[in-house]
């Protein structure tokens, strides 16, 4: 499953790489007539689905996924979640992303209801179908929840909706808050793609307690920290990934153990609280800065993005006001204590974000 709306060069090197038998469901057409399936091996037995990595845009690594990934992720997360027959949701996130889908799934498979619509929160339809089908949950990621803020969300317009659950990055506390207010439960999560969606749940009863913590693995998981790194065992961790047609032949590379990339630590209690990226490092002067933590230190500040430059790092605004940019960069090096000449702020009048509602590294990156 793909962005239907991906660019035909884009469509075109996946299908040479994977070589589909048939494309449903997108935009555009392939440059070309498709590459042939001759030599392509079986897919191996136990691949059921294949998504793109989280962000992937130009050159994804497609995620195998089996069938028994799939099946324990959708359990683990409706008793996680609470989830029931009685309980009906609406598809607020694309089902190409892994959170999409496993609001779809972990509803099938509690024998709940899934509201289906193309429209987006900004869209009145969407609000309509919401009301109209007593939708009793809604799944956002953080740029959406700044935008129900924008649009000041009134949870009393609908009145059988009780449960917001959030995932997607990590969200700032004062939104977490806010939002955790209006309803009678508000679920933080941490997922991957690479473990089919959900890999911690904080109940809504924690939320007060453990604020910035993401909570305790998902029923069937179990959480390490190696090195800093967050290690997730479970039985919803891919098989591994794929880049051509001939990896879909491989069987599980990864034996249920899955290295997240993410830093973090496990409070007493096991409850995880994820303090970065390892891969989101950059040198300034010779010193070592973490990009997550500067975009914490800058949540007050409106939309903020931050990655890394030659020697420095570039800090992505949509403010227009020269001297605010300006105290931008100062604040931050004050932090850090290094010189401000370490830190470019630049202005975007959108941040780009992607489909699953998080920002568009690649293309900063692009701009930089």
């Amino acid at each position: 499953m793909l962005d239907p709306d991906l660019p035909a060069a884009t469509l075109t090197e996946l299908s040479e790489r994977y070589r589909p038998a048939g494309l449903l469901g997108f935009t555009h057409e392939l440059d070309g007539p498709p590459p042939p399936r001759t030599g392509v091996p079986d897919t191996h037995p136990d691949l059921a689905l294949l998504l793109a990595t989280s962000g992937s845009t130009g050159n994804p690594k497609l995620v195998r996924l089996s069938r028994r990934a799939v099946l324990a992720n959708a359990r683990s997360i409706a008793t996680a979640l609470s989830i029931g027959p009685g309980e009906t949701t609406i598809t607020s996130l694309p089902l190409h992303y892994s959170y999409g889908l496993s609001v779809l799934n972990s509803h099938l498979v509690a024998g709940g209801t899934v509201v289906l619509t193309d429209a987006g929160l900004l869209q009145r339809s969407f609000w309509a179908d919401l009301y109209a089908y007593d939708c009793t949950s809604l799944a956002a990621v953080p740029y959406q929840y700044t935008m129900l803020r924008r649009m000041r969300f009134d949870r009393s317009d609908y009145p059988a909706l009780t449960t917001l659950t959030q995932a997607g990055g990590r969200m700032a506390p004062e939104l977490v808050d806010e939002f955790a207010a209006k309803m009678e439960r508000f679920y933080v999560m941490y997922g991957q793609t690479e473990a089919t969606a959900r890999i911690a749940v904080l109940p809504p009863d924690r939320l007060a307690g453990k604020p910035g913590s993401v909570g305790v693995a998902v029923p069937g998981g179990r959480l390490e920290i190696d090195d800093g790194e967050v290690v997730y065992h479970g039985p919803n961790v891919m098989m591994g990934y794929a880049d051509t047609a001939e990896d879909l032949a491989r069987g599980d590379d990864l034996g249920g153990v899955l290295r997240t990339g993410d830093l973090g630590r496990l409070d007493p209690e096991g409850f995880l609280h994820i303090t970065g990226r390892l891969k989101r490092i950059a040198k300034v002067f010779g010193t070592r800065v973490n990009l997550d933590d500067i975009e914490r230190l800058l949540h007050d500040c409106g939309p903020v993005a931050v990655t890394a430059g030659d020697d420095r790092v570039i800090i992505w605004t949509e403010t227009l006001d020269p001297s605010a940019m300006v105290r931008l960069g100062r604040r931050v090096a004050t932090e850090l204590r290094l010189h401000w000449s370490g830190f470019d702020v630049r202005h975007l009048d959108h941040l780009p974000i992607l489909a699953t509602g998080k920002v568009d590294y690649r293309t900063l990156e692009s701009l930089a």
